[in-house]
């Protein structure tokens, strides 16, 4: 068993316990709404996990063929995918391990209207209720000119034959506030033909187990909704499964001062923490403070030769030293799901910290996963 102090760098930790914290809050919104919740991979795909989280929710929401796939080896739940369009030579499959597939537009559910009919299954259309809630917008599915989902006014009552549920996805780490607005707009462009249907999914961006969440007015509004359509209600968080529940190890392999003094990781932003510069974000860190708070103030970057690989500044009770060990938090999600090899930076083993804090490793990476991808 390694610790912390000792795992090999760089490495991710998922920690166990903090898993079940969250899946306890999601199993209790399932138990009290009476809704079903779905692990939106995309977010997170560790399926060392999946039988645990199949333990407390429904099932798993994919993104294409591949998470389907995984969904279906590895949890054994509910299936649902959602792709802006479907690829002949993939479709069958599709009809094979899902129970739920969600089209983006009338057209692609008329190309595949025939295949999906005669096979059966649950088929839905994505809705765009046009209400953005959001300032990340490359994060925003309801940006002007989106792609993803029918607008009103592209909406085709004609073609719901064989539909039997509508889909939408517009929140981005948000609380029940920014939900419930959404279905206001939700109900106004779209309410009329709720009645027609079985089920509805609120999609994700839920940050359900986050400390100030309003779990009460979710749950308050997923009821609202079942009893007045009288339809399932299906919410596809991602981030909330694994929110809090990992960590990155990096060392300091060495220290440079060209006007400022910068901690060189052997962790990189754009290869271990994309999001840290898509965002951007400045991820949290273990004893690590705002820039100026402590005695001393450091930029963290990589190895890397991307000039702006920079995670961030941070201030230190101690002067940083080469081969101190740093901790960043909340590193399951977006991280292990997005990572790559640019200039042939190794990938961070995967470890798991059990119960009683111990690590062990999951998963070691090296030279033949970066070749083999090129």
């Amino acid at each position: 068993m390694y610790t912390l102090q000792n795992v090999p760098t760089p490495c991710y930790v998922i920690n166990e316990a903090a898993l079940i914290r969250n899946l306890e809050i999601l199993r209790r919104v399932e138990k009290e709404a009476g809704c079903r919740i779905l692990l939106a991979q995309k977010a997170f795909s560790n399926y060392t996990y999946y039988p645990l989280i199949k333990r407390y929710i429904s099932g798993a929401a994919a993104s294409g063929l591949f998470e389907a796939r995984l969904a279906h080896e590895e949890m054994r739940g509910e299936n649902h995918v959602f792709s802006p369009a479907y690829k002949e030579n993939e479709f069958g499959e599709l009809l094979d391990i899902c129970d739920h597939i969600v089209f983006n537009s009338f057209s692609q559910w008329k190309k595949f209207r025939g295949r999906a009919l005669a096979h059966g299954g649950s088929f839905g259309i994505r809705i765009n209720p046009e209400c953005s809630t959001q300032e990340h917008g490359i994060y925003d599915p309801c940006a002007p000119g989106s792609r993803l989902g029918v607008t009103a006014a592209n909406f085709e009552p004609d073609g719901l034959d064989g539909i039997s549920g509508l889909h939408f996805h517009t929140l981005c780490e948000q609380n029940a506030d920014a939900l419930a607005k959404t279905l206001a707009a939700v109900e106004e462009k779209f309410g009329k033909y709720l009645y027609r249907m079985k089920w509805i999914n609120f999609g994700g961006g839920h940050h359900i187990t986050r400390k100030d969440y309003d779990v009460g007015l979710l749950i308050a509004e997923i009821k609202r909704i079942r009893e007045k359509y009288d339809v399932e209600v299906y919410l596809e968080p991602g981030e909330a499964v694994a929110l809090n529940a990992g960590y990155l190890v990096t060392e300091v392999c060495e220290i440079v001062d060209n006007g400022i003094k910068t901690a060189v990781l052997d962790a990189s932003a754009a290869c271990h923490m994309p999001d840290v510069l898509e965002m951007p974000y400045r991820p949290p860190l273990v004893n690590g403070y705002e820039p100026g708070e402590k005695p001393y103030t450091y930029r963290l970057s990589s190895l890397t030769c991307l000039a702006g690989d920079v995670i961030g500044d941070y201030s230190f009770e101690k002067e940083l030293r080469i081969g101190d060990r740093l901790i960043f938090k909340d590193m399951a999600i977006y991280t292990t799901v997005k990572n790559n090899t640019f200039n042939g930076m190794c990938l961070p083993s995967i470890c798991g910290m059990d119960l009683s804090g111990g690590i062990y490793i999951i998963r070691k990476f090296g030279y033949e996963d970066f070749k083999c991808r090129l």
